[in-house]
């Protein structure tokens, strides 16, 4: 199937916009590659610090200069349902290696901070941030000049995006990421859904809350909403990070064991010691985030990615836009239906084909370059297959040439809608994202008074109080990263989402973050430039009319531009002062050095 003409026009405009900065990091990769091991060039006294704790066996072959040796960074700890599973990876990992005839340390662990814990608390405002913290502990792990290769392990929001930017830097070295698999199905989405309207609305009590809540969260492996986390494993699949068909294989299963093994034998040879070398740098080019954009489109993926891929690819050389974002939703399918988009969750959509059918439907409709380099295989074709085990180890199998439930998986000839799940909206508030594959279409346009509000916890004061009971744009701001971290706003949705039910026309504007968590409220996020960095939000006043259109692509309030672009700009972020506790004092730095929204809300020039 030839390249769908617009795929090819907006690669092709990301590779010239790119090509200064993209051939200035291709050199410098280039020159920190090696002829043989890494730790061929250290001194003595350095190469015994890094093989003082091994084997016998191990440190035979770290002496040599033919053992490859792969380093092992884990955002492993118990606490996270996603990233226990992560416990016995390692030993996994370097028993398969040392079988294979290499050898595995682990380098560094990263730090894993969960949304969902935080969500609504002062930990949320360092959630953003950790993403760059991740990046950075990645870089220390690797750092050693002791490795040939590398094995990341970690699953959840900002952490996968870290990991992939911190190994971006050692773009010379070859990497796969070994994700962890969903836990089993809990309570469905939609029923969980209601209970927390019904506690919104005060219907219902915390016990009952609690109780929806922990038979949904309920067991080891990743939250089955599809949300950032599970966006990250699709994403890096599709981009050719994962082994194929790994993404969502179970966590304590035979499967899910023998994919982490074959990652460890697989990355052996991909080293620069072997006849496959393929390093990181080189397999995140053009073609990879657009195939990312695609498929984060066609499935209705977080939001948080239009954040995250922009970050990444800036680290690899490439700049990505919001409007190759909005350009590629044009004519991309949304193939999927998962929560919160619909009702079914991650282990609905591997059972009816998974990541191989998509990517393969999606290479048929020629909305994939299956030419771009994976670790998986020469290119993307070969994960058009699915895994199983056979005598232990892992064979790959042509996928299903049908979906096995077309209510949450779809051909790309019949899509549950011809576009993509993001639109970008503009006009004199700026511009901003919004998913508006969970928004029916007579949602999608609101015109109504504004009520303005510097935090999540007073929109809730004012819906307690009965004061937003009529047609209403919510505008929340001083939300962005300068101002507090960014912080994701899923606390907003169950009062908005009452609102929209009891027939009111709703919509939230904001310069924070909803996440995949965007449910069925219009929701414009990520406004850019953000209050705190003198965007338009700041001058917006109660009652003010704001319009948001995304099917047009508007985000405007409707005030004379003399009078609004008079106005004194309302309220403010917090003060170094004021934003302590909880370690917030700790990353004051970021706030003061962080990159807008659009440019991938980084600290990193």
């Amino acid at each position: 199937m030839a390249l769908h003409p617009v795929l090819e026009r907006v690669t092709q405009r990301i590779a010239e916009r790119s090509a200064a900065r993209r051939t200035a990091y291709l050199d410098r990769i280039g020159a920190a590659r090696t002829q043989g091991p890494a730790r061929g060039g250290m001194g003595c006294a350095n190469l015994a610090h890094g093989f003082a704790a091994c084997g016998v066996q191990d440190k035979l072959w770290l002496r040599g200069n033919v053992t490859p040796n792969i380093a092992i960074v884990s955002a492993y700890n118990d606490m996270l349902s996603a990233h226990q599973p992560l416990k016995d990876y390692p030993d996994i990992l370097k028993a398969a290696i040392r079988q294979a005839g290499g050898t595995a340390q682990f380098a560094g662990g990263v730090p894993a901070m969960c949304d969902g814990i935080t969500q609504g608390r002062a930990g949320m405002e360092l959630s953003l941030f950790s993403r760059d913290v991740v990046a950075m502990a990645t870089a220390v792990a690797l750092s050693h000049d002791m490795f040939d290769g590398a094995l990341l392990l970690g699953v959840c929001d900002k952490i996968v995006p870290g990991l992939v930017i911190g190994a971006l830097a050692f773009g010379h070295l070859p990497v796969i990421l070994v994700p962890a698999g969903p836990m089993a199905s809990g309570l469905p989405n939609a029923q969980k859904a209601k209970v927390r309207k019904r506690y919104a609305a005060g219907e219902i009590g915390r016990d009952e809350l609690l109780a929806a809540e922990a038979a949904s969260y309920h067991s080891p492996g990743t939250c089955t909403f599809y949300g950032t986390a599970n966006s990250n494993q699709l994403l890096m699949e599709v981009m050719g990070l994962h082994l194929p068909g790994a993404s969502f294989v179970p966590p304590g299963t035979p499967l899910r064991d023998g994919l982490t093994e074959a990652a460890g034998r697989r990355v052996l040879k991909l080293t620069d010691l072997a006849d496959e070398y393929t390093p990181i740098g080189e397999v995140l080019d053009e073609r990879a985030f657009a195939n990312a954009i695609v498929a984060l489109l066609a499935t209705g993926g977080s939001t948080n990615h239009t954040l995250h891929l922009v970050a990444m690819a800036a680290a690899a050389g490439i700049e990505l836009t919001w409007d190759d974002f909005d350009e590629l939703s044009k004519v991309t399918p949304l193939l999927t239906r998962l929560y919160p988009n619909g009702t079914a969750d991650v282990n609905h959509f591997h059972a009816a084909g998974g990541t191989a059918f998509l990517i393969g439907e999606l290479i048929d409709a020629g909305l994939l370059h299956e030419d771009a380099r994976t670790v998986g295989g020469a290119t993307l074709a070969a994960y058009r297959k699915t895994p199983r085990l056979d005598g232990g180890r892992v064979v790959w199998d042509e996928a299903p040439a049908e979906s096995g439930d077309t209510d949450v998986l779809r051909p790309a000839d019949e899509p549950f809608d011809t576009h993509g799940g993001l639109h970008t909206v503009s006009g004199n508030l700026g511009r901003a994202v919004i998913k508006v594959s969970a928004v029916r279409p007579e949602h999608r346009t609101v015109e109504a008074p504004a009520r303005v509000f510097e935090s999540q916890e007073a929109l809730q004061e004012a819906f307690a109080a009965g004061e937003l009971d009529r047609d209403v744009v919510a505008v929340v701001r001083h939300q962005g990263p300068r101002a507090n971290g960014m912080p994701e706003l899923h606390r907003l949705t169950p009062p908005l989402s009452v609102l929209q039910d009891r027939g009111f026309r709703v919509a939230l504007v904001t310069d924070g973050r909803m996440s995949g968590a965007s449910g069925a409220v219009p929701a414009a996020i990520h406004v850019s430039p953000e209050a705190a960095a003198g965007g338009p939000l700041a001058r917006v006043r109660d009652g003010d009319v704001v319009r948001l259109d995304a099917d047009k692509g508007l985000l405007e309030v409707l005030v004379p531009d003399e009078e609004f672009d008079a106005r004194i700009p309302g309220g403010a972020a917090p003060s170094a002062e004021e934003w302590t506790g909880t370690g917030r004092e700790l990353f004051d730095v970021f706030r003061r050095s962080v990159g807008a929204a659009e440019l991938g809300a980084g600290v990193f020039a």
